[in-house]
């Protein structure tokens, strides 16, 4: 039996936890780092979502800190985010465990959220939205008194890209490196290094984003914006969440005017400085960086196999037109 037929097997085992049906299922609907399941009750006609997290990257405490901002940016900001449905006992994140598999594991279930993920027919639109949610996040992030133990990661340069190991790998692994494009992306990298050095960390530019402010992370229903999968947030600079934005997106022609429809949306509701808009692409190739290395340490999966050497040369690419412009 396979690791993710065991995951599946755990996942309808733990159904009876929660005030659910005994004819609940629970369907697997993406498998990356987490599981993800939609939980169909009949009897009840209600939907859920149930994920188990994945083993060595976030422990209990990271993880209700992640529940509990996703809570308070629901109450506080206006943003739209799964709710958090309690088991039978009341808990909001569960241990689960299995003979076969060699590490518990946490479990969450979340209630269903209606919605589609924004057409790419109409990408400023898009954007626009994003740059409009972004903003009452990092609004709420501004001025939001940490409660005692939250603990989430820390996205600076050292864990993104720039120290011995960075969270999601190395670049100097990337797919189709050769010595000629890691001296180029060795340049990049010492360029990206001393402007991030230079933009700084005060409260104004660095806080606790969502890390993945991606299109495929919104849910849109008529005029609402949703926002989902909080499993990279943590504390980073502000801008890093239009770069993930981006993320697949920086090489289309119509790049800048994505970019243009962020800022203008965001700074409808919070500020951005001239100083900020400027290193843009700073954070762009940083995200860029880190998805290779991503794609390098998980080169068995199929985002791996489908984008390997060819996201590699076009990240050389950008880092060429970057270093004409900044270097």
């Amino acid at each position: 039996m396979t690791v993710l037929e065991k995951l599946n097997r755990l996942a309808q085992a733990c159904l009876s936890q929660y005030e659910l049906s005994p004819l609940a299922t629970a369907t697997l609907i993406n498998y990356t780092e987490n599981s993800t399941y939609r939980v169909d009750d009949p009897a009840s006609g209600n939907r859920f979502i149930f994920r188990i997290y994945r083993v060595g990257v976030h422990d209990r405490q990271a993880i209700e800190s992640e529940l509990g901002w996703m809570s308070a940016l629901r109450r506080e900001a206006g943003v739209q985010t799964p709710e958090i449905v309690p088991a039978r006992d009341g808990a909001a994140l569960l241990l689960l465990g299995d003979a076969e598999l060699p590490e518990p594991r946490f479990g969450a279930m979340f209630a269903f959220l209606a919605g589609t993920e924004p057409p790419e027919d109409h990408l400023a639109e898009s954007f626009d939205r994003l740059g409009e949610v972004a903003a009452r996040m990092h609004l709420h992030s501004r001025s939001w008194p940490l409660p005692a133990g939250f603990k989430r990661p820390t996205w600076n340069f050292e864990n993104m890209i720039g120290g011995p190991r960075p969270i999601w790998g190395r670049w100097q692994d990337g797919i189709g490196l050769d010595p000629e494009r890691e001296k180029l992306l060795g340049r990049l990298m010492e360029v990206v290094a001393r402007r991030l050095e230079r933009f700084g960390s005060a409260r104004e530019q660095f806080g606790l984003v969502h890390a993945d402010l991606r299109l495929a992370n919104l849910l849109v229903e008529g005029d609402q914006t949703k926002v989902i999968d909080f499993d990279d947030c943590g504390f980073g600079w502000y801008l890093y969440d239009l770069s993930t934005a981006l993320t697949f997106m920086e090489e289309r022609p119509d790049a800048q005017e994505l970019v243009d429809s962020w800022v203008r949306s965001y700074r409808r509701l919070a500020r951005l400085t001239r100083d900020a808009e400027e290193e843009i692409p700073t954070f762009m190739m940083l995200r860029r960086m880190m998805v290779m290395a991503w794609i390098a340490s998980h080169s068995d999966t199929e985002l791996a196999r489908s984008e390997g050497a060819g996201y590699t040369l076009g990240t050389c690419r950008l880092a060429s037109r970057y270093l004409d412009r900044f270097a």
